[in-house]
């Protein structure tokens, strides 16, 4: 009997073992995708002057003056007001809300505001008091007519300084000494420099720029447009730094290592200077640049306590600041905020990340007249980004918290977590990596192994305590036997007369 145990009780644990081994499919809790590397493409020589050629320069001017924002096409839109410019924006730097737009996907020459992305990778790649070396190639990129701050070769200056002597002055050779010294912090040199803004731009959104340096030199491979260049200057406008230096007016570097005399100048943005006829009241910054294939660009930030917005106008041969001047006022006259928490979410929006969050619209636009884009940006903790259209018009966007559920549908990415199943078998989840069907057939087992051995058990304890009477009886029947042979009398039949004595009782 024993034996047979033994040989059901080793069945059972060998069908345990057999479930615990069956092979699962690969488990993880998101799905496995390949990430395609974006290939860079590459840049080729723009035109931007093709439209005006044959025309004399009023001529040109005027042409350009002639086309109106495209905008100004919206139904419903306020109309904005013609600029000189042949690309022109104002966009809300914290919402990204494109109120006024002309032409501003197409590609021109930045110039010299080139060097507020050269801003934007410095401070984020380097402190305000890393010193800056200047080298003999970065003296050697400078002609008699370009702008300069006279730094000679092996100077050393702090990058502070340096930052005021490019936005302010525009120095050209600080802004490639600039990318040059960084550019080795970075672990390579200026072309490391060069990339990073490239792959920045990216990052913000830009794709209509190339970049080949970090002062705006003339190239027929640096350009931009003037929506990548909003862009770039709301993500650097989010720097304390750059806002204290692009409001500054006179700026001094003292004394350095090769020189004993004392460096001031001032800020060539117009708008800035409370004494001038272009001053605006609500200009905060701004960079200006000019070549002769670039025209005049410019740059402005302005803000009037309710408002931050950029403005950007690329190619303009009439007075820029007039035009800047024209497209702000009209900004600031005729968009406010509405805001997101007063409107019903999106149903793929579980919460907004900021209470602030909202939209610019005119009056007579309401909020039940737009639509949506909503895309994923970190599918783990669902968070994303939310950019609301009248009429395919940008009016504003915000970060979120999406619901599960739309992560899931969009990305195939779950919080529950799944298994493979190439077989076919009904989906199971899993719990600390082992699939719960698994983990159901093994307790199983093991719940009827566990009967079964108390069933054993319980067996052998009944055999056990039968016996062990059996032993009892056995020992009482040898006693009553030794004693009816000493005696001579016979305990049966003693138990027989007992028995019948009691019964008549």
């Amino acid at each position: 009997m024993e034996t047979v145990w033994k040989r059901v009780f080793a069945a059972a644990m060998a069908a345990v073992m057999t479930v615990a081994l069956i092979p699962a499919g690969q488990a993880y809790a998101e799905p496995v995708s390949s990430q395609a590397s974006s290939e860079i493409q590459e840049a080729a020589p723009i035109n931007p002057g093709a439209a005006t050629e044959g025309m004399t320069y009023e001529e040109a001017m005027q042409a350009s003056y002639d086309i109106p924002p495209d905008t100004n096409s919206l139904e419903g839109w306020p109309q904005g007001p013609q600029v000189y410019s042949s690309a022109a924006i104002v966009m809300d730097m914290n919402s990204g809300a494109i109120v006024y737009g002309k032409k501003t996907d197409d590609a021109h020459y930045p110039a010299s505001i080139t060097k507020m992305l050269t801003a934007l990778v410095a401070l984020e790649n380097a402190s305000l008091d890393d010193e800056i070396t200047f080298s003999q190639e970065s003296i050697d990129i400078l002609r008699s007519d370009y702008a300069s701050i006279g730094m000679r070769p092996g100077e050393v200056i702090s990058l502070n300084d340096a930052m005021y002597g490019m936005l302010l002055a525009s120095g050209n050779e600080v802004a490639y000494a600039i990318a040059e010294n960084v550019g080795r912090k970075m672990g390579g040199g200026y072309d490391t420099f060069i990339q990073e803004m490239n792959d920045r731009a990216r990052e913000l959104g830009c794709t209509g720029s190339n970049w080949v340096n970090a002062n705006g030199l003339q190239d027929p491979l640096h350009y931009t447009t003037a929506h990548d260049m909003a862009l770039i200057v709301s993500e650097l406008y989010k720097h304390e730094e750059f806002r204290t230096i692009t409001r500054t007016l006179n700026y001094t570097i003292g004394p350095t290592n090769l020189v004993s005399e004392s460096r001031t100048f001032q800020q060539n943005h117009k708008m800035l200077w409370p004494q001038h006829s272009r001053y605006y009241e609500y200009c905060t910054g701004g960079k200006t640049g000019y070549t002769d294939d670039s025209r005049t660009t410019l740059v402005t930030t302005a803000d009037n306590g309710t408002l931050e917005l950029v403005a950007v106008l690329l190619r303009d041969d009439g007075n820029v600041y007039d035009d800047t001047r024209a497209i702000m006022d009209y900004a600031f006259n005729n968009f406010s905020k509405t805001p997101l928490n007063e409107q019903t979410k999106p149903e793929e929006v579980r919460s907004y990340t900021s209470d602030e969050a909202y939209v610019l619209l005119p009056e007579g636009i309401d909020f039940s007249s737009l639509d949506h884009e909503t895309s994923v940006t970190d599918e783990k903790t669902a968070a994303g980004r939310i950019t609301f259209y009248y009429k395919g018009q940008n009016v504003g966007g915000a970060d979120v918290t999406l619901t599960p559920e739309y992560v899931e549908e969009t990305t195939g990415y779950t919080t529950r977590p799944k298994v493979d199943n190439p077989a076919g078998t009904p989906d199971t989840a899993q719990e600390g990596g082992i699939p719960v069907l698994r983990i159901l057939a093994i307790g199983a087992v093991a719940f009827v192994l566990a009967a079964f051995l108390f069933f054993v058990m319980a067996l052998r304890y009944r055999a056990m305590k039968r016996k062990k009477r059996a032993i009892m009886r056995r020992r009482r029947r040898q006693a009553q036997m030794r004693r009816y042979a000493r005696t001579g009398r016979d305990p049966r039949r003693e138990e027989y007369i007992r028995t019948r004595h009691n019964n008549r009782r």
